[in-house]
């Protein structure tokens, strides 16, 4: 799925430089009504033999206006494309808010530590941020290459010692030992920070 995402925003990418944006698109279709200054009268002249012969459109973004020679088949051409850039933008957006993405983003740094801190959460809260962090290490921790989890309790208890390669056995280990912590609340105010830092000393980390 990762890579079938990654192939959309190519792409996206690609028509981007394919000549999609605005002034791109008017540039092809068309040709930009010229002003210059002429010396002789002093001031700034518009050429006015355009006038009458094609449609014109202002640009929003800096006010220049186009005149329009595109035949019919070009216009519909660039519907057919702009379209296609509509489609895959959505569905860049559809995936990108998505699954564990809708809650925690998209995980893009290559080693990362996360702090396990579920607070005062009841029972049923504890087993839903489970469920949604086992998402996380199963859709996203996957595509890093190292990690490690870290639980916020009186003393941090480490999943590893140290950042560790990502493999499938390693994600499912990781997986089984977040479902064998018992619930309990957090042990003090500091706990959180003396997580986090715990998660910061270890230098290969780069979130």
């Amino acid at each position: 799925q990762a890579l079938v995402s990654s192939s959309k925003w190519l792409q996206l990418y690609s028509l981007k430089r394919n000549k999609l944006s605005m002034s791109q698109i008017l540039s092809q279709i068309g040709f930009q009504h010229r002003e210059d200054y002429v010396t002789t009268l002093g001031k700034p002249v518009a050429s006015r033999y355009a006038d009458g012969l094609f449609p014109q459109y202002k640009s929003a973004q800096d006010g220049s206006m186009y005149n329009l020679t595109a035949k019919k088949e070009l216009i519909l051409h660039f519907v057919d494309c702009l379209m296609g850039a509509i489609e895959l933008y959505k569905k860049r957006m559809e995936w990108l808010t998505s699954e564990s993405r809708q809650i925690f983003g998209v995980i893009q740094e290559r080693c990362i530590v996360i702090v396990v801190d579920f607070g005062t959460a009841a029972p049923t809260e504890f087993d839903l941020c489970r469920d949604v962090l086992s998402m996380v290490l199963v859709e996203q921790v996957t595509q890093t290459a190292k990690f490690n989890l870290i639980w916020a309790a009186q003393d941090p208890v480490k999943w590893q010692q140290k950042s560790t390669a990502v493999s499938e056995h390693t994600v499912k280990s990781a997986v089984t030992w977040l479902w064998k912590l018992d619930h309990m609340t957090a042990a003090s105010h500091t706990s959180s920070a003396e997580a986090l830092q715990e998660a910061m000393s270890d230098e290969a980390v780069s979130s």
